[in-house]
């Protein structure tokens, strides 16, 4: 038994009912966030770092099950750790999806194939249950041979020795990366997150204020 049922059961037997139902309450709100656990990012085998950090910040010492909002660890590690914890939340594939496509959309500016632009709107249609499994792997084929095609322009930029022809084809291959990070497998949206946002980090501030809009949204929309 968990310290949290544990807790859920003292209420039960010894506390008043307006206690007991104020727990459920609380429960409910921490089940309507976008939370993981320490026990489970530990199952990941976080760097040693990053781990310590997490902890000192919650004056604990070793892992629990008690719920951890992706907030909570925006506030003590930063945006890479809280994308990198994103493989560890439960639920809310659809604002994981689309905010990886937020990010992608960033430096859409930047594509420069019709194919990467064609990838982030199906897998935003994904997202909102209006495009298959199926029209995502499609989409993001044609994005990863759009990144293909932004490597090879890249490469050919080097053979003149022009740095802003290479800066401008590399920005261009982030880019297309970017979109397809975004489409990426249709089991995994928290791994189209992290990419993506990893692939447009040009304003790691802006990922990091609309990451804490999502995980606000989602609390209101409950």
């Amino acid at each position: 038994m968990t310290k949290d049922e544990a807790f859920r059961a003292w209420c039960t037997r010894n506390g008043t009912a307006q206690e007991a139902l104020a727990y459920d309450i609380w429960c409910a709100a921490e089940g309507n966030k976008m939370n993981t656990t320490l026990n489970q990012i530990r199952d990941e085998s976080p760097c040693a770092d990053g781990w310590k950090k997490l902890l000192t910040h919650l004056g604990k010492t070793q892992a629990d099950d008690e719920p951890l909002s992706i907030i909570t660890i925006l506030d003590s590690n930063g945006l890479d750790d809280a994308l990198w914890c994103l493989r560890v939340v439960t639920g809310h594939d659809r604002e994981i999806r689309l905010y990886a496509v937020w990010c992608a959309r960033q430096v859409q500016h930047l594509m420069t194939d019709k194919r990467s632009i064609d990838a982030l709107d199906v897998a935003e249609r994904y997202a909102n249950g209006l495009a298959t499994d199926k029209e995502l792997a499609a989409a993001s084929d044609a994005a990863d041979a759009a990144w293909a095609a932004a490597s090879a322009a890249a490469w050919a930029a080097t053979s003149d020795a022009r740095a802003a022809a290479w800066a401008a084809a590399s920005d261009a291959r982030a880019a297309a990366w970017a979109a397809w990070a975004a489409s990426f497998a249709a089991s995994d949206a928290r791994a189209a997150a992290s990419f993506a946002a990893s692939f447009a980090a040009d304003d790691a501030d802006a990922q990091e204020k609309r990451l804490r809009e999502v995980c606000a949204e989602i609390v209101e929309a409950n």
